[in-house]
């Protein structure tokens, strides 16, 4: 059914700024699973428990100062980082977190923005967010910056095509690209992890790849003197950064459980939305987890042994899913 437009509109409002609101408190979360892992306190400073600590972070921010190269591209070095967060945003507008309500006279539906093609949606906008990098490396104009931008660019490009290979098996078994069509098999026939367990699992390293996170952090270079394609970056204009790489976090998380968890389904149906929120968090966890506990790479071990490991895995899901799609069928 369709809803009005205001209602899109006032719900597109709400979800982005509880998306923001996630955000800022996943890096809380992060910080304290980080110390507990590690046997310390984490934030415990700012507020009761250190629950204010993501406010005194945007505090801090905003009050920075505003510099930039003398020589930089000023237009572009300014788009950038806006460049990462739109898309990052915009790629949530597409996930389906409910069946939809009648509230008063009204439908409302479950997601922003029911698309045909939802899923295609996603990975051009996490392409056009590659640009963000690539972009503000190369109007920095620093060779350190413009450096890490490349670097940035070979494993963000690299990942897409393991990322979105790894969910046509899931295509073939939603017979959709509607991600709210994909749920609704899932929840008519069984969730898609188990027969697409080789695909969820290729889905997932390259989901960490996608988002930067341990142990495939490369693109910041936590451990060099320079921190990749935002060197010359600092104040908000540096946060936007940040900010984009952890809502691409929470939406390639919702995206995973979209895909092969069901979405919303559970147990007792008229919790859709807290069952959704309940998965999307647990995944959030294990990247955490991964963090803590894994130790990273360097570039000539993942291309030495990455490939040993992805193709067995990448045909084994092929097999897997023919069989199924005939069994289907």
């Amino acid at each position: 059914m369709r809803e009005p437009w205001w209602i899109s509109l006032i719900k597109a409002g709400v979800i982005v700024n509880l998306i923001m609101l996630a955000f800022a408190y996943t890096t809380w979360l992060e910080r304290k699973l980080l110390g507990r892992m590690q046997n310390r306190f984490g934030p415990n400073r700012a507020g009761p428990y250190g629950l204010l600590q993501p406010f005194a972070d945007l505090i801090k921010l905003v009050r920075k100062e505003s510099f930039f190269p003398v020589a930089a591209r000023h237009p572009l070095y300014i788009a950038a980082p806006i460049i990462s967060m739109f898309t990052a945003l915009a790629a949530f507008a597409v996930i389906p977190f409910g069946a939809g309500w009648q509230i008063w006279h009204y439908h409302v539906n479950g997601e922003i923005a029911n698309v045909s093609i939802a899923l295609i949606l996603i990975f051009a906008l996490g392409s056009i967010g590659v640009y963000g990098a690539i972009i503000g490396g190369w109007a920095s104009q620093s060779k350190f910056s413009l450096l890490g931008s490349m670097r940035t660019c070979a494993q963000l490009v690299s990942y897409e095509v393991s990322l979105a290979l790894s969910v046509l098996g899931v295509v073939l078994m939603g017979q959709s690209l509607n991600l709210v069509d994909i749920v609704n098999k899932q929840g008519a026939t069984i969730w898609f992890f188990i027969p697409q367990l080789a695909g969820l699992l290729v889905f997932f390293f390259a989901m960490i790849a996608e988002t930067s996170r341990p142990p495939f952090d490369l693109p910041e270079a936590d451990t060099e003197l320079v921190a990749g394609y935002h060197t010359e970056y600092g104040g908000m204009r540096w946060g936007l950064f940040q900010t984009a790489e952890y809502i691409n976090l929470i939406t390639l998380s919702a995206l995973a459980v979209t895909l092969f968890f069901a979405g919303w389904h559970g147990p007792y149906a008229p919790l859709g939305p807290l069952w959704f929120l309940l998965k999307v968090f647990i995944f959030v966890s294990v990247f955490i987890w991964i963090r803590a506990s894994v130790p990273r790479l360097r570039y000539d071990q993942l291309m030495r042994f990455g490939w040993k490991i992805l193709l067995p895995v990448a045909t084994i899901n092929a097999v897997v899913t023919a069989l199924l799609v005939v069994w289907i069928s």
